[in-house]
């Protein structure tokens, strides 16, 4: 069990497409944009020639699977969304999902791209859990996650340092059996 097939998932407004250099413009702006920056709590700033290399070498990983998120219409990246930590014995794996900053935020495209993500990985890749982290204060994407089918298990205390106040990671995961059970499955 690996990632080495990059889909491209095609819905009614995203498409995800394997990541590569073509889409490095994209993900520069994802990463200077301050409330982006803010909601995954990074604190590091890449260099553009690191995100150059990050994306040329996505198509070669098989234990982790990062699409960029396109808008299906005009083509534009507008965020990513990445399964990472692949454990093929237990049937898991993460993930993650950046958006390219207000300008693209509710507009549906993190929800559907979600939805997308979890299609693939349960009913083509034959996972059973995708967990995932989100801070306290990011009530917009936890609303989000929990409408995709994830559900909260427990809390990472201070896990985030941000402007001097610390802040809790929320462990959320969604399983196999209960994504089909809301899909009628």
């Amino acid at each position: 069990m690996t990632f080495a097939s990059k889909p491209t998932l095609t819905g009614e407004r995203v498409v995800l497409r394997p990541a590569g250099p073509e889409h490095v413009e994209g993900l520069w702006e994802l990463v200077n944009d301050p409330e982006t920056v803010r909601l995954t709590g990074s604190h590091g700033k890449p260099t553009r020639a690191a995100i150059e290399k990050w994306y040329s070498t996505r198509g070669e990983q098989d234990n982790r699977l990062d699409l960029a998120i396109c808008d299906v219409k005009e083509g534009d990246y507008v965020g990513e969304i990445v399964l990472n930590d692949l454990d093929a014995d237990n049937l898991s794996c993460g993930m993650r999902i950046a958006l390219a900053g207000p300008r693209v935020f509710g507009r549906g495209y993190g929800s559907e791209a979600i939805e997308l993500v979890l299609a693939h990985v349960f009913a083509t890749v034959g996972l059973h859990r995708v967990s995932l982290e989100v801070f306290d204060f990011n009530e917009r994407a936890r609303h989000v996650y929990r409408k995709a089918g994830f559900v909260e298990e427990g809390v990472l205390r201070d896990a985030l340092r941000w402007d001097g106040a610390w802040h809790d990671a929320i462990v959320m995961s969604v399983l196999a059996p209960d994504w089909a059970a809301r899909r009628g499955a």
